[in-house]
């Protein structure tokens, strides 16, 4: 058969036209995909998930109900953290306790929860004033990866200064956290590791997914289901004075229900004989060396770490160092991410996550303590004084509260 110019000219023609109708193609395509995800990036914020009852509150939840199933779309598309979602309900108890364990706070949840999203509308309307638009294709960006089990957990302690741990290691790029506390190994267990799992912020390769329940450290159970989700999960521990922590649980509790009982008269079964009533969660939770038993039946020392609360304020660049070395990661949180507020009396962050001004702990944080008889405060060193040394003993750490 002859060579035809003719034929491969015809050839050719019919080829570029089949190029530029797919490039055409995939240009169109391009577009829809930037304009869609430009219009999700324009969508009203979403609800926070309430860690308690699995579902979506407040009054982004109202819009999201009466717009149906499409506001669901939108949330699989953002599908990434709020900054204004870092409520803390460190006012909440551990749910496991013994029969004769006495829990002041068992009628308080509902008025809490009121102070918590006072305090998530502060944090929405300082996000709005600071906050920029973000483009689309930054959202596109953002929403991107997938989401995983945590590969560490902050687990206590309560009034400890986990909160503030929390916000300082969210200024590291490669650390995710979910913002509420989920209860899943003390409450919400029942609802499975994927409920779970949908809690937590989507990841890029190399990033570690974070959250933060303190009421775990003293709850029974939670040592063997954080181990059956994964043995390699480190855990994160911030303590601090007993005595101190005990005294702030108390004035929380106060601040909500002027009416209890006196510190004193609450601290002792007896006053007369000086015998200290163990049954009462703000003094149970202090006694660490006892905690700590139950975790190392799961867990080896080295993949706990304890931080100092204490340090945390006088020297958080510190304390933060080891946190990222313990979480394999680059130090980038350093002192020039720290300035101390003599107000509130604790170090704030120049720059918060996804912001450009400096932020501090809300208003439900350094509340000024009451005065509390010397000699009640001398009776609780001298009962603490036994476990703290076991509790340097075990860690091999002496924090220096004695």
């Amino acid at each position: 058969m002859e060579y035809s110019p003719a034929c491969h000219s015809l050839w050719s023609s019919t080829v570029k036209k089949k190029l530029v109708l797919l490039s055409i193609m995939f240009l169109l395509w391009v577009y829809l995909l930037y304009s869609c995800v430009g219009y999700c990036s324009t969508m009203p914020t979403l609800a926070a998930v309430d860690g308690r009852r699995g579902r979506e509150t407040g009054p982004a939840a109202v819009a999201k109900r009466a717009e149906g199933g499409g506001a669901d779309l939108v949330s699989r598309l953002l599908a990434q953290p709020q900054p204004w979602e870092d409520v803390e309900s460190d006012y909440e108890e551990p749910s496991i306790r013994t029969a004769a364990s006495r829990d002041l706070l068992d009628d308080e949840p509902d008025a809490d929860r009121a102070d918590e999203w006072d305090e998530v509308r502060g944090e929405q309307q300082q996000q709005q004033q600071r906050a920029p638009e973000p483009s689309a294709m930054s959202s596109f960006s953002n929403g991107s990866g997938s989401k995983k089990l945590p590969q560490a957990i902050i687990i206590g302690v309560k009034k400890g200064g986990t909160r503030a741990l929390l916000e300082f290691l969210r200024v590291h790029p490669d650390i995710r956290a979910v913002g509420a506390e989920p209860h899943f190994f003390d409450r919400n267990y029942d609802n499975g590791l994927e409920w779970y799992r949908e809690l937590m912020p989507k990841t890029l390769e190399g990033q570690i997914t974070m959250e933060k329940t303190p009421s775990y450290f003293v709850t029974r159970e939670a040592p063997a289901r954080i181990a059956a989700m994964s043995r390699d999960t480190k855990l994160i521990v911030v303590v601090r004075d007993p005595v101190t922590r005990a005294i702030s649980d108390y004035t929380q509790t106060l601040s909500k229900k002027p009416d209890i009982p006196s510190f004193e008269s609450l601290t002792f079964k007896n006053r007369t004989t000086g015998l200290i009533d163990t049954s009462w969660s703000a003094v149970q939770i202090g006694i660490y060396a006892k905690h700590l038993d139950n975790w190392l039946q799961y867990f080896p020392m080295d993949q706990i770490l304890f931080v100092s609360g204490e340090r945390l304020i006088s020297d958080p660049a510190g304390e933060l160092g080891r946190v990222q070395d313990f979480l394999g990661l680059k130090r980038i949180i350093t002192d020039k991410h720290f300035y101390f507020n003599q107000t509130k009396g604790f170090p704030c962050l120049k720059k918060a996550e996804g912001s450009s001004k400096p932020h501090c702990l809300g208003k439900t944080k350094g509340r000024t303590h009451p005065n509390i008889d010397p000699e009640v405060v001398q009776r609780l060193r001298d009962f603490y004084r036994p476990f703290n040394m076991k509790f340097y003993q075990m860690t091999g750490h002496n924090f220096g509260w004695d």
